[in-house]
């Protein structure tokens, strides 16, 4: 038999593959955490470039990847995010609420290295 005709006498019932080790939704669990730019303001605080100068964007690409495997009730609980209590900015910051942003958002914050800091907020899994 040829290699052709090999494969053509197959039947489709010996291709199907057993789940091993994965895990079955038995019901909707927390999603994890998504990230999104959309709403990111460039007036306010460092830029990209900034941070590639002070070598510090490769480490925050490290940071915000492994919070992205993480849900997040996890990555508060391990306290990677912090939530904000109050409704706005911490105090004593020079910060801002942006115009293009609702104001009835609660911010968070990810510590990268020492000061330096991501803050955004939550809308579902996705973090802005």
């Amino acid at each position: 038999m040829s290699r052709k005709n090999k494969f053509n006498s197959r039947k489709t019932s010996s291709f199907k593959r057993d789940l091993k080790n994965l895990e079955l939704r038995a019901g909707q669990r927390e999603p994890y955490i998504v990230l999104s730019f959309r709403n990111f303001d460039r007036n306010q605080g460092q830029s990209f470039k900034d941070w590639e100068n002070e070598n510090l964007l490769a480490l925050a690409i490290e940071r915000l990847s492994a919070v992205c495997n993480k849900t997040e009730s996890q990555a508060t609980a391990e306290q990677i995010i912090k939530q904000y209590t109050k409704v706005g900015f911490p105090p004593k910051s020079e910060f801002y609420h942006p115009k293009h942003i609702p104001d009835d958002v609660d911010w968070c914050s990810m510590n990268i290295q020492g000061k330096e800091c991501v803050i955004g907020y939550f809308e579902s899994n996705i973090a802005y």
